[in-house]
């Protein structure tokens, strides 16, 4: 499997993004990928919850989506996009989305976010996502004809369950789509994403937002970078830096069942009772 990470600084100007966006997924099809990963929403990164009422829309109705699966179908790529839209009624918070888009531009998986970032991560830098965003309760995996796509989002990556359950579901690679905090960046990105891969044996694929976003409305934000790929042995075989930009990797997904043979972990759970 070909891939390609996007690393991106998307700001809160939906149509500047999708026009970077599209951009950069024809780059990667010209470098030859065959699926193509997004970051966390990709369409509208945005501190100001007025600013995304006005400018985020139903899934049916969003633009930036309806761009991907155009991009999808002029490229011949399979888009894991990660948006966020407004929820079906009444639900009056936000969907944090992810999405695996076919060739022929369907959409043939959708997964919202289920782990909410309510966090401090100092006094200066604090979060409390649940407020804006509802959070999802189905995991979800994504067939492909180059494997099985495993889908979580950003702060997922702390919850090992999750990613256990989609590898002895069959999942082969688990895409990881994040704009991670600068503040944990450097101390939890890269172990958590190789202790998923290792736990699992699979693939981690984790394209991320990058730098200062820039905002019409509100605070700007600033997240970490280092769209990172992981082998199924725990090897990172890509760490993209600070930089936006389209970064191409080959997956072997033979690596998968090596690294599975040669630790069947996923075959020895145990039921156990306790703590008292």
């Amino acid at each position: 499997m070909r891939a390609a990470l996007l690393q991106m600084t998307s700001g809160d100007d939906v149509a500047q993004n999708l026009s970077a966006t599209t951009d950069m997924l024809r780059e990667a099809a010209e470098q030859g990928a065959e699926v193509a990963f997004l970051p966390e929403v990709a369409n509208c990164v945005s501190m100001s919850r007025a600013h995304q009422a006005e400018v985020l829309r139903p899934e049916s109705e969003d633009s930036f989506l309806a761009g991907m699966r155009a991009a999808a179908r002029e490229t011949g790529l399979w888009i894991v996009a990660c948006v966020a839209v407004k929820s079906e009624p009444p639900e009056a918070r936000f969907a944090n989305r992810c999405v695996a888009i076919s060739p022929e531009g369907e959409i043939s998986a959708r997964y919202d976010k289920m782990h909410m970032f309510d966090v401090q991560v100092s006094e200066t830098e604090t979060y409390n996502e649940s407020s804006g965003y509802a959070p999802g309760d189905r995991a979800v995996l994504a067939a492909t004809p180059f494997g099985t796509l495993g889908l979580s989002i950003c702060y997922d990556v702390r919850f090992a369950y999750l990613y256990r359950a989609l590898a002895r579901r069959g999942a082969q690679v688990l895409s990881v789509p994040a704009a991670f905090s600068p503040g944990t960046g450097p101390a939890h990105w890269q172990p958590l994403l190789q202790a998923r891969a290792i736990e699992t044996g699979s693939w981690v694929v984790a394209a991320a937002q990058t730098g200062l976003h820039s905002a019409q409305t509100g605070k700007s934000r600033r997240t970490y970078g280092h769209s990172m790929v992981v082998s199924p042995w725990g090897e990172v075989v890509l760490d993209a830096g600070t930089e936006p930009g389209v970064f191409i990797v080959d997956l072997d997904m033979a690596a998968v069942a090596d690294a599975r043979a040669k630790v069947p972990s996923l075959t020895h759970d145990r039921s156990f009772e306790g703590p008292l």
